[in-house]
């Protein structure tokens, strides 16, 4: 994984859940170079328009979107950089959270990489690593765990 600089890493998890929006609207299939609008984050987010348009203000400020009032939003690559690494560890925790915990619902799992995700991203890059390399090695974890139980 890409290192995050430090200044990066302390990116306001409100602020870091609007990368994290933006980045995945712009995924969405029919979406043009990344563009997003207002209406769709504010609608994806659950908050008003407004809001949203405050909150892009402070992200414009800090170069991590491309925007003008009443255009389209675009994540920079300052911006696509957190976004990406954010995306990475919430796969890494939905992996944890149904492989190794074994938790079935999936809305469950959702929700819980989602507020877990933003703790990980300010911690420092063996934090992140430390969950790739259980992760990765998560079948031996699971069979020591096995024989655990079955020596009871």
């Amino acid at each position: 994984m890409e290192k995050i600089e430090k200044k990066l890493k302390e990116i306001p998890e409100s602020q870091q859940r609007y990368l994290d929006a933006i980045h995945l609207i712009s995924k969405k299939p029919g979406k043009k170079a990344g563009w997003v609008s207002n209406t769709e984050i504010a609608d994806f987010l659950s908050v008003k328009p407004s809001s949203v348009t405050n909150m892009l203000h402070h992200l414009k400020e800090s170069d991590l979107l491309s925007w003008t009032p009443r255009k389209g939003i675009r994540l920079t690559p300052k911006g696509k950089k957190v976004a990406l690494r954010l995306q990475k560890i919430h796969r890494l925790l939905q992996e944890f959270f149904s492989e190794i915990l074994k938790i079935e619902n999936e809305e469950v799992v959702e929700q819980l990489a989602c507020d877990i995700e933003h703790h990980i991203f300010n911690q420092s890059e063996e934090v992140y690593n430390n969950l790739k390399n259980l992760m990765e090695n998560s079948s031996k974890l699971l069979s020591c765990m096995d024989s655990l139980d079955k020596s009871e």
